[in-house]
């Protein structure tokens, strides 16, 4: 499956979940909802998934942890805050680079819709 294939998925099951559970939960909450919800879509889904990095020859076993790691593939991380900051944007893009991954999804379920809630990063994926 492509990553974008996938993200088709993660989409529709984020929006799944928000229906269901609404704002303003933990984001513990939602990240345990989406995996089950992922899961039962037939996906593989790591969660809080360390991911490792090199910098100047010194390798990293853990330099960020993935609220959930799809198929090996896209990296998508939750909050569920009142609005998402540049800050949060950067930190999906900085995820992507450094685990060489093409996707990611940024899903902030404090948000009364979620399709306002999703932003999508690409790191040289082809569209």
């Amino acid at each position: 499956m492509t990553e974008n294939e996938l993200g088709t998925i993660i989409v529709d099951a984020a929006i799944a979940v928000h229906r269901e559970l609404g704002p303003g939960l933990l984001e513990t909450v939602y990240e345990v909802a989406l995996a089950y919800e992922l899961r039962q879509r037939g996906l593989i889904v790591d969660r809080q998934m360390p991911i490792p990095i090199a910098f100047k020859g010194i390798h990293f076993e853990e330099a960020f942890r993935a609220d959930l790691f799809v198929e090996n593939k896209v990296i998508v991380e939750l909050k569920s805050v009142e609005k998402v900051t540049a800050a949060h944007k950067k930190q999906i893009q900085t995820y992507l680079r450094l685990a060489e991954r093409k996707l990611g999804y940024l899903l902030n379920f404090g948000e009364a819709l979620m399709k306002d809630g999703i932003t999508r990063a690409v790191n040289g994926l082809e569209e």
